[in-house]
């Protein structure tokens, strides 16, 4: 009850990892939240050191706005002193050539002029300090100019590139900012859209929970009857065990093994349909291995010398002879295959060790390997006489060689195959031949050894087929050699086919093999032998022949279906007579009332022309009297009048009355 109870309360387990996940998950959404608190509050450093840096560069920009000022002032000076100097220079220019002029007339009158000689050369003296001075302060000017202006320079440089570096970090802090401001609304986002569905799926939760709960309470009614119902049962069998059984004949195994099974009919159909899919199978490899055979044979006499202009060698001669026997010893397989499929029918026990058969395929396996040794010698000097002729190159020297490997690796594969099915038919013929724990070993090397021989077939026709490309490009391959060529690619794809439909077929329904290896009980082991199985039909026979003495032949009778089919036609046509009859009594009233109105108009028609004649009589007497007889003509016609009425009403009367009648009838 306790293990009944707990299979509607599987949900629980489920419900606590959603709710550990819940929690997982809510305690990540707290990290990311506490993360992005932290890379908030630096975002916020890092704002205000792009801001104070902001700050720092635009008090920067008005230093260098001052000193460009300056420099502009410094300029506007050194022009000015420039001008100065010039100014000073064409004046020294001029006192100098007044110097000259006057140095002539001073050695004239020497002595006249020693007085105003003193004179000028203390202007001159003057002058030349004065200029002297002129000439160092300009220099000095220039010296500070210059250095003012590499200083102002250097600072501008050194400013510009804080500058660049400056706006660089403030854009890298900012794309940062930026990356981050986005990514964690992403992940807050995500982490909404979690948590509603989250929220949905726990309602769901809780909801498919109050129906669990339901359900393991209503499971629990339920275990609780069957449990009651089964102990019931249980008590019932074990009375009905204690009073009937008096051993069980099942316990031990070598006593087990001296029952005689039961006949599986249906594991005999499905083993015949496995036969008969192995014998297409097989038939379909024989005609491709026929057909290879003999197109090589047609091969070898035409290449690499037509056999029709020149003579053979006798190496090809005499592998042309051995091919021309592969009938012999490929049809056989086909008929073993054949026998072995008779051999398994609805009245036979499919085993290995019955199946006696096997043992006749496997002996024509053999003999066809050994046709196989007796020819690859010949086929593989065939290929070296091909290679050692004057018109194979290279390329098609290496298909050769590599045909040569692929058909030593064939006729090995073949032997090994060979091997493994002789050893599944010892069980048949010698029972201590082959134990059968070693029987589902056996069966997979079989399917290994036909997917290997699968893999060589398809090895070969590839390099054939390359091989045949290389001689149809040959300047002498004649038509006959292009047909042959095809003719064995033809034959390869066939048999490529076949080995691997063999191969699937065989590795698809290998588990069916290893399943029919015991028959029987599952704790017998090595009960079934031909006599065993024999002894099984005979009580198969025994008790289909009790069954068919029980069988009472059955009264004729309408078969079931079939009165279900007449009911419905009975049915349907009840149906329809009683609407026939509907409408036929609908017609009768319909013609019934025609035949009164045809009654009452042909009446009327015959008063009207009744009265018609009666008019025109009386007109024509109107025309034939006279004036003179008008009264006694007028009491005549009143009198035939009033009789004429009468009759017509009595010829109405009797003319109604039996209408009348017949309309009732």
């Amino acid at each position: 009850a306790g293990g009944g109870a707990e299979r509607p309360g599987q949900p629980g387990p489920d419900w606590a990892g959603e709710a550990m996940a819940s929690a997982e998950l809510q305690g990540k959404y707290q990290k990311l939240a506490q993360e992005y608190s932290k890379l908030r509050a630096q975002n916020q450093v890092l704002k205000k050191g792009v801001v104070d840096e902001q700050a720092n560069s635009a008090a920067l920009k008005e230093q260098l706005k001052m000193k460009d000022q300056s420099l502009r002032k410094l300029q506007q000076e050194m022009d000015s002193l420039t001008f100065r100097n010039l100014q000073l220079a064409k004046r020294v220019e001029l006192l100098q050539d007044e110097l000259a002029l006057s140095e002539p007339r001073g050695k004239k009158n020497k002595k006249s002029g020693e007085s105003s000689s003193h004179l000028s050369q203390e202007q001159k003296s003057v002058f030349d300090e004065d200029l002297q001075k002129k000439i160092e302060e300009n220099e000095r000017l220039h010296i500070q100019f210059f250095e003012a202006d590499e200083q102002h320079k250097h600072v501008e440089a050194e400013l510009r590139s804080r500058l660049a570096t400056l706006e660089m970090e403030a854009t890298q802090h900012q794309a940062v900012v930026d990356g981050l401001t986005r990514k964690y609304m992403e992940t807050i986002e995500k982490l909404q859209n979690d948590k509603a569905k989250l929220e949905v799926k726990s309602q769901t939760l809780e909801k498919e929970a109050k129906e669990c709960r339901l359900r393991t309470e209503e499971c629990q009614l339920q275990l609780k009857n069957l449990h009651d119902d089964l102990s019931g049962r249980l008590e019932e069998s074990l009375s009905i065990i204690t009073e009937k059984v008096p051993f069980n004949d099942t316990k031990y195994s070598q006593y087990n093994a001296l029952n005689v099974p039961l006949h599986n009919r249906r594991h005999q159909l499905k083993m015949r349909d496995i036969a008969g899919q192995a014998l297409a199978f097989v038939q379909d490899l024989v005609m491709a291995l026929l057909n290879f055979h003999t197109y090589t044979e047609q091969r070898i006499q035409i290449f690499p010398i037509d056999s029709a202009i020149e003579p053979i060698s006798p190496l090809n001669q005499k592998f042309s002879q051995y091919l021309h026997e592969n009938a012999s010893y490929v049809r056989p397989l086909e008929e073993g295959m054949l026998h072995l499929f008779e051999s398994i029918t609805e009245d036979t026990v499919t085993v290995l060790e019955t199946t006696v058969k096997l043992k006749t395929f496997s002996e024509h396996l053999t003999s066809y390997i050994c046709f196989l040794k007796k020819i690859l010698p010949y086929q593989l000097k065939s290929l070296e006489e091909e290679c050692e002729s004057s018109l194979c190159t290279s390329a098609l020297r290496a298909r050769n060689l590599e045909l040569s490997q692929d058909m030593k690796k064939m006729t090995a594969v073949f032997e090994k195959l060979e091997t493994y099915i002789h050893l599944l038919a010892l069980p048949s013929t010698e029972p201590d031949g082959l134990l059968r724990t070693n029987y589902g070993s056996v069966l997979t090397n079989v399917g290994a050894a036909l997917h290997g021989f699968h893999d060589v077939v398809k090895d070969i026709s590839k390099h054939y087929s390359q091989k045949a490309t290389i001689e149809h490009e040959l300047p002498t391959a004649t038509q006959k050699l292009i047909t042959t060529n095809d003719c064995i690619l033809s034959s390869l794809v066939a048999l490529t086919n076949g080995a691997g439909k063999i191969a699937s077929f065989f590795s698809n329904n290998v588990d069916c093999f290893n399943a029919s290896l015991s028959y029987g009980p599952k704790a017998a082991s090595g009960f079934i032998s031909p006599l065993s199985a024999e002894c099984m039909l005979q009580y198969k026979r025994k008790a289909a022949a009790y069954m068919k003495a029980l069988r009472k032949p059955l009264l004729e009778s309408v078969p079931y279906e079939e009165a279900l089919a007449n009911r419905r036609v009975l049915l349907s046509s009840t149906e329809s007579r009683e609407g026939l009859a509907q409408q036929v009594q609908q017609s009768l009233e319909k013609i019934s009332k025609l035949e009164q109105e045809k009654e009452h108009w042909m009446l009327e028609a015959q008063l009207a022309k009744i009265k018609l004649e009666k008019e025109n009589q009386r007109i024509a007497d109107k025309l034939r009297s006279t004036s003179s007889g008008q009264g006694l003509g007028l009491a005549q016609e009143n009198a035939t009048g009033v009789n004429a009425a009468g009759r017509e009403e009595a010829s109405a009367k009797a003319v109604l009355e039996p209408a009348h009648s017949t309309s009732l009838v």
